[in-house]
């Protein structure tokens, strides 16, 4: 059986060097007495709702000239996590190690891996050269085709208007359902998706605040 490509990519990279490496929350409105609580999208969860009491510190930023992973965008990095650029092998008969890179029309250009904070899972970025957002996000979610209960909505990423997308996928190695989001937003360069996964669904809530970092904290790089 062909494991999902989230499960495939960091064991490939880690046996090299066939794809190598080239290198807060948003403000609550106060409550008003006697007003219903507002309630909370997806990505809007609270450090707290993902599994940690803290939001990040912001520990360097990632995407623009000299970094790890030069992108179309530029965001913070939590501390101790490791990014690492990705070069897909140009040679035909590694097609297939290629293909792992690949999701949909999406083409991995950046894993950052949170094993050294102590996470078990990536934030990756991908790239896709046309279209609008919304249609790239729609097909990186379709390409794992054991994707279910996706919920997509309008929204912002740091001063961009994105896409987000929350989801399931099926783990191949657990045999479980767990949970990844992703969001998506149009560059002149290109629409930019970047996505959290994890080892399993508790895994994924303890990350949600790195994720949201990077979200709340993107640019134009």
């Amino acid at each position: 059986m062909r494991l999902p490509i989230r499960l495939l990519v960091p064991v490939v990279l880690a046996a090299g060097p066939l794809l190598t490496g080239c290198g807060g929350s948003e403000p609550r409105p106060e409550a008003v007495p006697g007003a219903p609580a507002p309630t909370a999208k997806p990505s809007d969860a609270t450090p707290s709702a993902a599994g940690s009491p803290d939001a990040p510190a912001a520990a360097a930023s990632l995407g623009g000239p000299g970094t790890a992973c030069p992108l179309p965008v530029s965001f913070s990095l939590a501390k101790d996590w490791k990014p690492k650029a990705i070069e897909l092998p140009t040679d035909p008969d590694l097609a297939d190690l290629a293909d792992l890179a690949r999701r949909g029309p999406a083409v991995m250009r950046c894993e950052i891996d949170a094993k050294p904070a102590g996470h078990i899972g990536f934030l990756r970025v991908w790239t896709v050269e046309k279209g609008s957002a919304r249609a790239a996000l729609e097909a990186f979610v379709k390409g794992d085709e054991s994707s279910s209960a996706v919920s997509y909505r309008e929204g912002r990423a740091g001063a961009l208007p994105s896409v987000e997308a929350t989801y399931t996928v099926r783990s191949a190695l657990f045999d479980e359902d767990k949970e990844e989001r992703a969001f998506a937003v149009a560059t002149p360069r290109g629409v930019v998706v970047v996505d959290l996964g994890g080892s399993d669904t508790e895994e994924h809530r303890a990350m949600l605040p790195a994720y949201e970092l990077a979200r709340t904290s993107l640019k134009l790089g």
